[in-house]
């Protein structure tokens, strides 16, 4: 129930439902009275039959009821207190009632019922307490009106005043017969507002419940990671949610309306009752073509005399590139394990022809031709070992053992051991941007093994360059743990090979094994990190290696 109180005090929804409410009653004021007396005056204007006061009276009357109405409508948009308003509203309706009834006859007023709209107006705008009120200060009112009847005064107020109240038991028959009538209307006026107010209140909660439920809807339909397609009964696009957006590349506002089978022609409709999840190649926006997982169910709505189907989706591509990383996977396990095996046996018989070579060597000194065919032999032999030796190496488990280790002093010792190496240009400039503080966390062996192959490789780009340079440098990053980078100035990498250059077996130069750079990728990714290429400007290229942190 509402109360006497100022909105600061009371429910935002209450004060509102009191300003309209008030709103309301200016409105209905002016109306009501301006139509009754409007009336009563047509009907009359030739055979008077009630008493009515002089019409400049009565236009008196109605300005001051309209100027009065437009200054309380300028009022309740600057007030804060609405209920103490409201209340200072009805009483003065009360009051501009009593006035016209005194006006127009006293106890044989024909606008006596008019009391009927201050008692329910409050009965609406206050609930009971508000109608009970008014019902007592229009009877009290009234009372005071027929008491000043009974006793003569009127005549003294209006002149010709037609009172017929000769006697106190006339006084009080008119004063029972309105009071209780007053009451009357209080009481069900008040039942009505308060059913009213229940209807509203339900009404209200049942809104908000079905704002609430369509909201989550919305949120689900929109960040459900599973496609979701509705159709209508010709298999044309009803709802088309974001996930399927983002599967399809197209726009919803691009699908809605079309014919499902012409958009997308993979998914068809299903047989009754089959619930297999199906599979199918859809087009996407961009042109290519991508595997989904697609369930149809019908779309049972109970207002609908046709239903539609209801189409939920999931992107298979990379289901489909995992199982076939899996499948490779497995069968470089084989084939290494294979291999493995064939490579240990190549080592025994390969070392047997070096040393066989070298005893023949010497015993040949003096034969150019022969010297000449055994280091072809002896160079080859030696590659053959190199590849051999590396592909044992990929092709063996990594399974690092971490520890903290310096950075820097690991990267000089790698250094220092590519120098021996006969190949090794000298004239190579090498810069080192590591920080003693830098400490790594990996296996120092493995992280050795990738400076040694990712120096290796700058080094032979760089080796028809006069002014070959090699950049080493090393940072810590919240995001990635440790940062390495190894960049050169050397002849790149072409756009069309970069893909490839971690992939076994692949190489650019005609003594190289290929199997450097996958050897590296390979360590990098036991440790949990990653490795990338980009451009070094204007010429060369940087390999990036991260490697976390525990």
């Amino acid at each position: 129930m509402l109360s006497a109180l100022c909105p600061h005090t009371g429910t935002p929804a209450s004060n509102d439902h009191l300003k309209k409410q008030i709103q309301w009653l200016l409105f209905l004021r002016v109306l009501f009275l301006s139509l009754m007396l409007g009336t009563s005056v047509l009907l009359q204007t030739r055979t008077p039959s009630i008493f009515l006061p002089p019409l400049h009276h009565l236009a008196y009357f109605i300005a001051g009821l309209y100027l009065f109405t437009i200054l309380s409508a300028l009022v309740v948009r600057v007030i804060q207190c609405y209920s103490r308003f409201g209340y200072l509203q009805i009483t003065l309706d009360t009051l501009l009632v009593t006035l016209l009834v005194f006006s127009t006859g006293g106890s044989q007023s024909v606008f006596t019922v008019v009391y009927f709209f201050p008692i329910v107006m409050g009965a609406f705008m206050l609930f009971r307490r508000g109608s009970m009120l008014f019902a007592t200060l229009s009877a009290l009112l009234f009372g005071a009106l027929l008491l000043v009847e009974y006793g003569g005064y009127a005549s003294r107020f209006v002149p010709a005043y037609p009172s017929q109240l000769n006697n106190f038991q006339m006084l009080l028959h008119y004063f029972s017969i309105y009071s209780l009538t007053f009451f009357l209307v209080a009481i069900l006026s008040s039942m009505l507002s308060t059913r009213l107010q229940k209807a509203e209140a339900e009404l209200f909660q049942t809104a908000s419940d079905l704002d609430r439920l369509s909201f989550l809807y919305k949120q689900i339909f929109d960040d459900i990671n599973t496609g979701i397609i509705t159709v209508d009964a010709d298999n044309r696009v009803t709802s088309f949610n974001r996930a399927a957006e983002l599967i399809t590349g197209y726009k919803s506002g691009e699908i809605l309306g079309q014919d499902l089978s012409r958009a997308f022609p993979g998914l068809e409709t299903p047989l009754l009752h089959d619930e297999r999840r199906n599979m199918a190649d859809i087009p996407r926006k961009s042109g290519e073509t991508i595997p989904v997982g697609y369930s149809c169910s019908k779309l049972n709505a109970p207002d609908d005399n046709e239903n539609g189907y209801v189409y939920t989706l999931q992107d298979l591509s990379r289901i489909k590139k995992m199982e076939a990383q899996v499948q490779q996977a497995e069968k470089m396990a084989t084939i290494g394990e294979m291999a493995a095996g064939i490579a240990h046996e190549l080592r025994n018989p390969l070392a047997a022809i070096s040393g066989a070579v070298q005893l023949l060597e010497r015993e040949t000194r003096d034969s150019s031709i022969n010297k000449r065919l055994f280091d072809i032999i002896m160079r080859e032999s030696d590659r053959l070992d190199a590849t051999i030796h590396d592909f044992l190496l990929f092709s063996k488990p990594v399974n690092p053992e971490k520890k903290w280790f310096p950075l820097l002093a690991l990267t000089r010792e790698a250094l220092e051991t590519l120098g021996q190496n006969p190949d090794w240009n000298p004239a190579l400039t090498i810069d080192l941007e590591i920080t003693p503080e830098i400490n790594c966390w990996g296996d120092p062996q493995l992280v050795r093994q990738v400076l040694l192959n990712l120096i290796a490789n700058s080094a032979n780009a760089c080796r028809n360059i006069g002014n070959g340079k090699i950049v080493i440098r090393a940072g810590e990053t919240p995001e990635a743990g440790i940062a390495l980078e190894v960049a050169d100035n050397g002849h790149g990498i072409p756009e069309g090979l970069r893909e490839r250059i971690f992939e076994p077996f692949f190489t650019t130069r005609e003594t190289g094994t290929g199997l450097g750079l996958a050897i590296v990728a390979q360590i990098v990714h036991s440790h949990g990190g990653e490795i990338s290429l980009r451009d070094c400007r204007p010429q060369g290229t940087i390999f990036s290696v991260s490697l976390p942190l525990p």
